[in-house]
């Protein structure tokens, strides 16, 4: 009897230290959509942020910017993700509309200048966290002479020779289109006809056309004006050139958001706030090859090998034409180089004329304040 009130008490007594223990609270997973050339500069990060919050982050790499864009309006009603990373400009307005993103400034924001904030999004949908310039890249061992305007680029000399990557699939490409547009305005789908009868090379994003370009398979490709710097930094050369255009440049601003309906939300405001603090941004130069915003952030010496943006000027697209135009002008740019149609067709207000006066829907090319800065790509 003894023994049995003396095991029912042990019994109650350890019943009591369960029924009092706190439940072991499940780790936290944050989930990170970007695109694929992100991933050196991730890599050098997660693991610190990790550490910090005692957390997990599921990076999932999807292509090129454009294709995390899509993925992310696909999932719109059951998303996926906390946070989304490398949404630039190009296709900032079209993830605004798409109703895919959550504001949040965060407290790191006061690093970034204003010009950038002012020039990408005030409303913070998307937090910038690097910016870049768009240029033509060649190896000066296999050229003597590149091309130095886009007219050139039409010329039998250059049939078949330039890679570009697709702006329906590719952040860098889509760049390169609005830097048409900004260009020729609204007689761009001209330019674009006589590219496509030069055989230009159409890629689905950036790694792919790098790496035929790295090969050989063709002598010039719409890359960064960093390219020259990469090559000095990582392999100790100098034999990539950059050109910027008739003296031209676009600029590409990168960004981060808080995607609605994160599962995580206030873990994603910490992990946006950590990817513009200093010791996130001194990793960015050397793994994306483009600008970190953090202005307390010095840059590796070997960047003065990069394209000096300041002797060229800066165009770009001003946010509301972007915001009316963009899915018509990438409608409009599948139909002359997918589906085969002719400028007139697409642009039946348009003339056709070589001029590259910047002067068209979009008016006067809209030259900005970043011309006396230095400006990098990411890789």
């Amino acid at each position: 009897m003894r023994r049995t009130v003396g095991a029912l008490l042990v019994a109650l007594f350890l019943l009591s230290l369960i029924a009092g223990a706190k439940p072991v609270k499940a780790e936290e997973t944050l989930t990170v959509y970007s695109y694929d050339s992100i991933e050196p500069w991730m890599k050098e990060i997660i693991p610190a942020f990790e550490k910090e919050y005692g957390v997990k982050v599921r990076l999932v790499l999807l292509g090129d910017a454009g294709q995390v864009l899509s993925r992310l309006i696909m999932e719109k009603d059951n998303p996926q993700a906390d946070v989304v990373v490398g949404i630039d400009n190009s296709y900032l307005q079209k993830a605004i509309k798409a109703g895919i993103l959550v504001p949040y400034r965060p407290e790191n924001a006061k690093y970034i200048p204003d010009w950038i904030i002012k020039n990408f999004d005030p409303s913070f949908h998307l937090t910038p966290y690097d910016y870049g310039a768009i240029a033509i890249v060649y190896k000066k061992d296999k050229l003597k002479n590149p091309p130095k305007t886009f007219e050139d680029l039409t010329k039998p000399e250059w049939k078949g020779k330039l890679i570009v990557e697709d702006p329906r699939t590719s952040s860098t490409g889509m760049a390169f289109l609005l830097w048409t547009i900004a260009v020729y305005g609204d007689k761009w789908p001209y330019y674009w006809a006589k590219l496509k009868e030069n055989d230009v090379i159409i890629v689905k994003g950036w790694s792919a056309g790098w790496e035929m370009w790295d090969k050989g398979q063709a002598p010039l490709f719409v890359s960064y004006a960093t390219d020259p710097a990469y090559a000095a930094c990582e392999e100790n050369s100098t034999n990539i050139g950059a050109i910027f255009l008739n003296n031209t440049a676009y600029v590409q601003i990168e960004g981060a958001g808080i995607v609605k309906g994160a599962k995580h939300p206030e873990l994603a405001k910490k992990f946006i706030n950590f990817i513009i603090s200093r010791e996130a941004q001194e990793k960015l130069p050397l793994t994306q090859w483009m600008y970190p915003v953090n202005e307390e952030v010095q840059l590796p010496e070997c960047f003065g090998y990069a394209l000096d943006v300041s002797k060229a000027k800066v165009v770009t697209i001003p946010s509301d034409e972007l915001a009316k135009n963009t899915d018509k002008w990438l409608r409009e740019w599948t139909a002359l180089m997918v589906e085969g149609k002719s400028p007139e067709e697409i642009s039946p207000t348009a003339t056709q004329s070589t001029s590259t006066s910047g002067k068209g829907i979009c008016g006067p090319a809209f030259v900005v304040a970043l011309a006396l800065l230095p400006l990098l790509r990411r890789r």
